[in-house]
């Protein structure tokens, strides 16, 4: 799993204990700033043994290359996109990590629901400017090898509206 968004480092052990689970699997976590007790207590934990933290924008050639340099030949890759949520800079990861994607498997945008949200009382008037669903629409266009997966709405309960992007096999 390829993360953008380390944040407090939630999503990364969730991932973790999951593919420890599995009995197979690693994250690379990825944040342009993870602070000193964030990385403390992910590398406190006991999943940490599957996650790598990487510090530095997502956007940044030298990250992406990192991430490309931690998956093996075999490995199977996913991506989820939760960092800077505006359209272009989730646009700009799209471009990025699209071909990190192994073929049956996805990306996943986090808060498109944000287009649903401007009744909100703590909505943010920048979220206007464009959002990761316009990024996901954009992409679409240039990328027929992705689709929006639809069984991931079925619930209509997410955060990821339309934001299950699934590479199709080759």
């Amino acid at each position: 799993v390829v993360e953008t968004g380390t944040a407090h480092g939630g999503s990364a052990i969730l991932y973790a204990s999951i593919l420890d689970l599995l009995g197979r699997g690693s994250v690379v976590s990825i944040d342009v700033e993870i602070r000193k007790y964030n990385r403390l207590a992910i590398q406190a934990h006991p999943m940490s043994k599957h996650i790598s933290l990487i510090e530095g924008s997502s956007l940044d050639r030298s990250v992406v290359d990192d991430v490309r340099g931690r998956i093996g030949p075999q490995d199977t890759v996913l991506v989820a996109l939760d960092s800077n949520h505006t359209q272009a800079h989730v646009r700009q990861e799209l471009e990025l990590y699209s071909g990190l994607v192994t073929p049956g498997s996805y990306i996943v945008v986090f808060d498109t629901v944000l287009e649903t949200l401007r009744d909100a009382p703590d909505f943010k008037p920048e979220w206007n400017a464009g959002t990761p669903a316009a990024a996901i629409t954009e992409f679409l266009v240039d990328h027929k090898e992705f689709s929006v997966d639809p069984y991931y709405n079925r619930l209509g309960v997410t955060y990821c509206l339309d934001g299950f992007l699934r590479r199709k096999e080759d």
